[in-house]
This record gives C-alpha cells, sequence and structure tokens, in this order.
C-alpha cells in the first residue's frame, strides 16, 4: 500500500522551485551541480512545509520536462533526497516526500514554539504578544462572578452570548455603522470565523481573489478547504490596494469570496485609504463576490497623529456584500480565543446553522471576559497598553535591522504587528532555515504568496523589543553571512542562551 497522503503535480512543483533563488555560492567555490541545485530546492520546500510531508512527488520523467532538465538531473536529485532520507520510494506506488528522523515535522502555518524552546530560540514566527496584563487577570475575574446563571444552561450558544453579541452590535453601531445583534455570530477566534465563512460561501473548486502577499494561516486555510486561490498583487510600499487590477480580476475570474485586511495588513503593514474601500465594495457587489474584511489589527494604531479611515463595512451598513471578521487576539491577546463575524442576518443564521456540523460553539467563559472588559472600558486600556508595546518593539526592531542588515529594504507601518522585509537579493526560504540553527525563528516569504511567489523576503513581527530585538537582529545578520557564503547547508554555529 502506497504511504503517501497527497500529491503534487509537476508544473505546480516546477513553479515553487523556479520561484526559489539560486544558492550564493562563496568565495573560490564551485557552482552546484544541477541535480544537487534541484535536491536543495525540494528539500527546503519539505522544511518549511509548502511541500508536505508524505505528498507524492511527480515521476522523474513529468519533472524533466515541467522543469526543462534532463530526466538524469531529476533521477540523481532524486536519489541524493533518499539517501538524505527526505523522499521514500517503492516500485509501482512512486516517491514520495519524508521527513528525516531527528527533524521537527514541519508545520504547513505559522504555529508558535512551544515555551519550552524559548530560551534558546527568538521567535518571530508568529505575530502576538504576551498578555496586557492586569487586564487579563481582570477579565477572567470578572467573567467568573457573572458564569453561575450561565452554568445551570447547557452552555451551548452557536451564536454566541446574547450579551456579548449586542456588545460588539453596540461598539459597530458607536463607529457609525448601525448594527443588530442578529448580524454577529461570536465565533472561536478570526480563524473559526473564516473557516466557518469558507464551508459556506467557497466549496472545494470555488475561487478565492487573496490579496499577494497575505496572511499565511488563512491561505493554507483555504487551500485545505479546497478553494483555488487567485492572486491579487498589491500596490508598492504601503499604499493599499492596487484598485484597477482589483476591477479586473474581479471581474474576469469573477471568484465567489475575496479575503482583504485593510486596516495594517498583515504581512505588509499596508492601510488601505477610505477611497480605495469604496472602490473595492462597488467593484465586489458588481462582480457578485462576497467580500470578506479581517479587522483584526484595525485597532493597532501606533502613531498619535494618524486619522483612520472608515471601515470598509461602512460602504455596506446592511452586510450583504461585505462580511467583516474580527478578533480579540491580535488586540488583546492571542489566547483569548474569541472572534465574530458582522454580516447581514440571514447570512448570520446560515453561518449558526452550519456551526452544528463543526464546534456548536465558542467557550462561555472567555466571552464573557471579553464582554467585561468592554463593558468597564477595562478593553480600550489593554489596548492602549498593547500598542504602547507595539510602538516601542517596533522602534526597537527597526533600528536593530537598519544597523545590522543595512541592506534590507522595508517601509515602517504606522500599525499592526509586521515588518515585511526584502532581504537584500538573499532566499527568505535559506534565511529561515539557517535562522533556525542560530537561534531566531522567522518566517519566509513564500509562506505569505502563492506557488513561490516572494522567496526574497522575510515577515518580521514586533513581537520583541529592547535586547532581544538587538539580539534577534544580530542573529538573523550572522544567518544572512552564512547564506551568502554558501555556507547555509552545513552545520551551524548552535544558539545560545539568552535571557530577556
Amino acid at each position: 500500500m502506497a504511504q503517501w497522503t497527497s500529491a503534487i503535480g509537476p508544473a505546480q512543483l516546477a513553479r515553487q522551485l523556479q520561484a526559489q533563488q539560486p544558492r550564493p555560492v562563496g568565495a573560490g567555490l564551485r557552482k552546484p551541480p544541477a541535480y544537487r541545485a534541484l535536491a536543495d530546492g525540494i528539500r527546503l520546500l519539505v522544511l518549511e512545509g509548502r511541500v508536505p510531508a508524505a505528498a507524492r512527488l511527480p515521476a522523474e520523467r513529468e519533472l524533466a520536462v515541467a522543469l526543462s532538465v534532463s530526466r538524469t538531473t531529476v533521477a540523481a536529485a532524486y536519489e541524493a533526497l533518499r539517501g538524505e532520507g527526505f523522499l521514500e520510494s517503492r516500485r509501482g506506488a512512486g516517491s514520495w516526500t519524508a521527513v528525516p528522523a531527528g527533524h521537527p515535522l514541519p508545520g504547513r502555518g505559522l504555529e508558535p514554539l512551544p515555551p519550552e524552546s524559548l530560551g534558546s530560540m527568538i521567535d518571530l514566527g508568529c505575530a502576538a504578544l504576551p498578555a496586557p496584563e492586569p487586564w487579563l487577570t481582570r477579565g477572567v475575574q470578572g467573567a467568573l462572578e457573572e458564569l453561575p446563571p450561565y452554568a445551570h444552561t447547557h452552555g451551548d450558544y452557536p451564536a454566541g452570548l446574547p450579551a456579548l453579541r449586542q456588545m460588539l452590535a453596540d461598539r459597530y453601531t458607536a463607529r457609525g455603522i448601525p448594527t443588530m445583534p442578529e448580524q454577529i455570530m461570536v465565533t472561536t477566534g478570526a480563524m473559526g470565523a473564516m473557516d466557518a465563512i469558507c464551508h459556506l460561501f467557497a466549496g472545494r473548486g470555488e475561487r478565492i481573489a487573496v490579496e499577494s502577499p497575505s496572511y499565511a494561516n488563512i491561505l493554507q486555510l483555504m487551500r485545505e478547504a479546497g478553494a483555488r486561490l487567485v492572486p491579487i498583487a498589491m500596490a508598492e510600499g504601503l499604499t493599499g490596494w492596487d484598485l484597477p487590477r482589483w476591477r479586473q480580476v474581479l471581474r474576469d475570474a469573477a471568484p465567489r469570496l475575496a479575503y482583504v485586511v485593510a486596516d495594517f495588513h498583515n504581512p505588509t503593514g499596508a492601510l488601505a485609504d477610505e477611497d480605495q474601500r469604496r472602490q473595492l465594495v462597488d467593484a465586489a457587489r458588481s462582480a457578485g463576490t462576497v467580500l470578506v474584511v479581517d479587522e483584526t489589527m484595525s485597532e493597532l494604531w501606533l502613531d498619535g497623529d494618524l486619522a483612520m479611515p472608515r471601515p470598509v463595512c461602512t460602504f455596506d451598513p446592511a452586510g450583504a456584500t461585505v462580511l467583516t471578521v474580527g478578533s480579540a487576539s491580535k488586540a488583546f491577546w492571542a489566547g483569548m480565543r474569541i472572534g465574530w463575524v458582522r454580516a447581514a442576518p440571514d447570512i448570520i443564521r446560515s453561518l449558526v446553522a452550519a456551526r452544528a456540523y463543526a464546534d456548536l460553539g465558542t467557550p462561555v467563559l472567555e466571552q464573557l471576559a471579553v464582554n467585561w472588559l468592554m463593558a468597564t472600558g477595562g478593553w480600550e486600556q489593554a489596548v492602549e497598553l498593547r500598542r504602547a508595546q507595539a510602538r516601542d518593539n517596533r522602534d526597537a526592531l527597526v533600528t536593530a535591522v537598519r544597523r545590522e542588515l543595512p541592506d534590507w529594504e522595508f517601509h515602517v507601518p504606522r500599525g499592526g504587528l509586521t515588518l515585511w522585509v526584502r532581504t537584500g537579493g538573499l532566499s527568505g526560504s535559506r534565511l529561515a532555515e539557517v535562522g533556525e540553527r542560530v537561534g531566531v525563528r522567522v518566517p519566509s516569504g513564500p509562506r505569505f504568496g502563492v506557488d513561490g511567489a516572494f522567496e526574497g523576503y522575510v515577515r518580521l513581527p514586533f513581537t520583541v523589543g529592547g535586547p532581544v530585538a538587538e539580539e534577534a537582529a544580530v542573529r538573523l545578520a550572522a544567518a544572512a553571512r552564512l547564506v551568502e557564503t554558501g555556507g547555509g547547508s552545513g552545520g551551524a554555529e548552535p544558539p545560545r542562551t539568552f535571557v530577556a
């Protein structure tokens, strides 16, 4: 019986391989043979999880045609991967990817490191900050005081606690978008909201238009749902969306859904202006596309003189075209798994009905905690603390990266939690691989693209500051030197333990 659980076609694998930048060759070193470069490219894809373990690879002849190389080159590359433990084969069953013993199984999204790894590894993979105490503790204590009446019920609220739905509706109304509780569904984080929306609107094979780049975990969620992703390039710098391109793609491809992050886009940090928001809603309405707007970063403006544009749902207050997703995870704490969807009442009813076959509902205690914080003013104070943390971290990280890596290019965003960095011609995938060995974990650009795009980028979140940010930049510079000299394939100096 075959041991592979999925398959990757020759055209898709070729696109991902061709998007990779060639490995730099150090002074006095010879360029590696073609088969070695191919084996190295496939190994990088497996190590990053962009080609999953146990994925059947194309036959040698098929991949040779797709890459315009000889079959001998592909055969030699496959043989090298088998010798390193990254490929297994069986006559009649083909060849499939594997992870050698001793290597952790790579994730396909951006998972946080376990706490026990943080002593020697600086984690820049997850864009999340520690809890804003004392507000987490106060919120949980307030929730416990309000819990007894709910403890006498079954505890399942598929649409969310009525009190929290009313609170969220009132907050949208206060922002100038009249909203009823019937337009709100509380979910288990923004990912839970997106999962419910994708299953309702975008069945297997449906097109979903996405920004390019876009948030890696959402892209992977859509892939797992069987969606066909249609990437639309962002405008240059932090200027938001290229509206002529959006109108053309929505008109020509007619995607069922479109997913955008208008407020401090993840990963670029871009902030769409009000005219772009209005035009995009008009384009989606004309094309019959449901526009999903991720607002998880919307409260994280970091510069005091920034005038925030009105929410995207301002231009579709009924919620028939625009579905708005919010969350407590970025503005408050990732461990507070509370999200929500704002949409038309009939859409909310459909989402709630479908939830019976998913997770039934969101934890009551966490909903009560968020409701208590919003009702008492604790939410605003906690978010202000979060902004101060992110602002200090941003400034420290920007200073350190400019000092240690002056060839790297980026625009400094005015909010959000992420820095999108062009790596001076180096491969983001190789930087990520080598970074793990010198003690800094950083996600490569292709995780945020489709079919290998953005190889020359990495994403750096504002999750560390002060001496930790400085040390992170030092380790990134060490990784860059190893990649530049072609030393990224061998052993690197083990990271030293770092105590903040």
